[in-house]
């Protein structure tokens, strides 16, 4: 008999209510898997994206998933058991993963859930010091900020450009991020500064001490006044926010400096950009348990710190997705299951 476990699982597009806490069947781990017993998992954009069938997109992008479906990404836990394969995890090791991504990004990568399935190349040992709490809030915004910023790590197609994305050096380079308190924002100003560069945080007053505290150097809020008007002359300029109106960084950097978008969907400034010698580039951030391993290290100095905004029982799901919608978060949103 197929042995079942606790899940959030969606059964149609639409609201957080469309989350319901309730049984499912437990994975079973493959050759080169480990099964992982979740201890906390957290939220990212495209758990609510997937949640409302990617509607923001064009109707021939949208998913036709075959529900019910478990979303989320982002574990941290206790390896359960582990496939014939594997030889680096052991039943017993604390790990961190991002899950399936972005392979999962349209039918869900199972992390709300007692426990989920997870090829042992995308898994790492959870950094020494930190809570399962604290681990499963970073892996794939910790994971976004390295592949801009640090190493791109990965020869797979750019989905949305020709060319692979190239990080560019950042010692003594002044470095601007936009939505600096936010998942990637946070981790991304901490990574600049562990870079070497000089780090200008641009969000709301509200973040401004956090931001502080974390190494940012300058601050801008953006309620207050234009990043674009405040600075002139960075070398690079970081969006992890995105929109309409991206092209209006392009005014407050150097010729030959850069601008990376994390959500490049809507820009419409390659001519400008092209005109004054700015490098724009975007990559889709993948799973990469190399990458966590390095990086944990600097989680476990305390020289890179995950910022929680606020924690759920997993079986609240609904809730945590109500607060991502209200926005002004500051961190992670975290699911516990413990």
């Amino acid at each position: 008999m197929t042995e079942v476990m606790k899940a959030v699982q969606l059964h149609a597009f639409g609201g957080p209510e469309n989350l319901l806490y309730e049984d499912a069947p437990k994975p079973t781990v493959g050759s080169d898997e480990v099964l992982v017993k979740i201890y906390a998992a957290s939220l990212n954009p495209p758990d609510l994206y997937l949640r409302d069938g990617y509607r923001a997109l064009p109707p021939e992008w949208w998913p036709t998933p075959t529900f019910p479906l478990i979303l989320g990404t982002d574990v941290s836990g206790v390896v359960a058991a582990v496939g014939e394969n594997v030889s680096a995890f052991s039943p017993g090791d604390e790990v961190y993963s991002m899950v399936r991504f972005p392979e999962g990004i349209m039918n869900g990568s199972g992390a709300y859930a007692d426990y989920v399935s997870i090829p042992a190349s995308q898994v790492a040992l959870k950094p020494h010091g930190l809570t399962h709490v604290e681990a499963a809030g970073a892996p794939m915004s910790l994971l976004t900020a390295w592949q801009f910023l640090v190493e791109l790590g990965h020869d797979a197609p750019n989905p949305f450009q020709p060319f692979q994305h190239t990080p560019v050096s950042l010692n003594g380079q002044t470095v601007l991020i936009n939505g600096a308190g936010g998942g990637v924002g946070h981790l991304a100003v901490q990574i600049a500064k562990w870079k070497g560069a000089r780090v200008i945080a641009v969000a709301s007053s509200r973040h401004e001490k956090r931001l502080r505290d974390l190494g940012a150097d300058e601050f801008i809020d953006y309620t207050l006044t234009t990043a674009e008007t405040a600075v002139k002359n960075v070398d690079l300029v970081l969006d992890s926010v995105g929109g309409s109106n991206m092209a209006r960084f392009l005014g407050c950097i150097k010729q030959g400096g850069a601008l990376f978008l994390v959500n490049p969907l809507g820009f419409s400034g390659q001519n400008e950009a092209v005109k004054k010698g700015i490098t724009v580039s975007s990559t889709q951030v993948r799973s990469s348990g190399a990458q966590l391993t390095e990086a944990a290290h600097l989680l476990e100095k305390g020289i890179i710190r995950v910022v929680i905004d606020s924690t759920y029982p997993l079986a609240r799901a609904s809730d945590a997705h109500k607060r991502a919608a209200q926005g002004s978060i500051q961190g992670k949103i975290v699911l516990t299951n413990f």
